[in-house]
């Protein structure tokens, strides 16, 4: 079950749209993914959040909430039975003041010539306190609803509320990495049959959750449409991965660049750039590149690349040249580990 909203967001159900509005600019940033990259549970409290805000931001929405007339997913609440006299005054006179459930069957009684009631009319056969007509049983039943005047609704019908909205669908689809990372246009086919172009924004997540107005179930008796809720699943890329908004690429290199240094070629988002290696560079040494990431709330990510020295085919040369290391070396890489 969904939470308050006015819960999620932290602001009393007085709250002004401007204070909403507010306090949830600031919990946004707070419970951001990007904000939190290590906590698994980051991306369904902003989505909480996100729908908390999509219901208290529309007017007409909010007013039902307040009201009663729809729960904290949006979808209309069903009444139940009323009570009997549920916290009336007893003794009431005025103007919709009616019997309560403790009042209601003293004008009755049941002895042993059946159903009567106490101080009636005469009934069949002109004696007094035959049993009283049907409608006026019914009579005192509907006037425990408290309405004054008119006969009113019984008791036992139940309050079914406005006609429900239609109701939210949900689809997932599948998305490149690099058009989620780069924004992109993506045709889609809604459970409705409906096609449309959906524009994925650039910094795309996966699990990120979109969501379309009016296009899910429609609502019966004109009441409104559903929503369609997209869920973008990213596929894997066989360089790139992504950590928040900051993406990491093992980069291979050459044993002689790993040596003499020099400048190599490394993918990034944009297309290629230089990457100056130091003389010496070893395997597994991680380069920061500052705004090559994915982009997001606030300042892109970054795009770090590990290189991995990958050595050449086998010759007499380099076994040659090995073998002079290994003479020459002192101690061993793994000292001290």
């Amino acid at each position: 079950m969904a939470r308050d909203p006015y819960d999620v967001i932290g602001v009393a159900r007085s709250a002004s749209a401007d204070e909403i509005k507010r306090a949830f600019r600031k919990k946004a940033k707070a419970l951001h993914p990007d904000a939190n990259p290590t906590d698994a549970k980051a991306q369904d409290r902003f989505a909480e959040l996100n729908n908390a805000y999509e219901l208290l931001s529309d007017a007409e929405k909010k007013r039902q909430f307040d009201r009663g007339e729809i729960d904290a997913e949006g979808k209309p609440r069903f009444a139940g039975f009323e009570g009997f006299g549920g916290g009336r005054p007893r003794g009431g006179t005025g103007a919709g003041a009616g019997p309560n459930a403790e009042t209601i069957f003293e004008s009755f009684s049941f002895g042993p010539d059946g159903f009567r009631r106490s101080g009636g009319k005469a009934g069949p056969g002109g004696q007094p306190g035959g049993p009283p007509p049907m409608d006026d049983f019914f009579d005192i039943l509907s006037g425990m609803t408290g309405r004054g005047g008119g006969r009113g609704r019984s008791p036992f019908e139940p309050d079914m509320g406005p006609p429900p909205a239609g109701e939210d669908v949900t689809l997932t689809i599948k998305v490149p990495f690099l058009d989620a990372a780069r924004g992109a246009t993506q045709r889609i086919v809604l459970p409705s049959g409906e096609t449309l172009d959906l524009k994925i924004p650039a910094g795309t997540r996966d699990g990120h959750r979109m969501r379309l107005r009016g296009k899910g179930k429609p609502g019966s008796l004109g009441r409104p449409t559903g929503d369609a809720y997209v869920v973008i699943a990213v596929e894997p890329h066989p360089a790139f991965k992504a950590e928040g908004k900051d993406i990491r690429l093992d980069l291979p290199i050459a044993l002689d660049e790993a040596i003499l240094g020099g400048k190599v070629r490394a993918p990034t988002l944009d297309g290629e750039v230089e990457l100056t290696l130091p003389a010496m560079t070893s395997s597994g040494k991680t380069f920061r590149l500052r705004g090559k990431g994915l982009a997001g709330e606030g300042e892109p990510g970054d795009l770090y690349v590990t290189v991995r020295i990958v050595l050449p085919e086998a010759s007499a040369d380099l076994e040659g040249f090995a073998r002079v290391l290994r003479e020459r070396r002192k101690g061993s890489p793994r000292d001290g580990a």
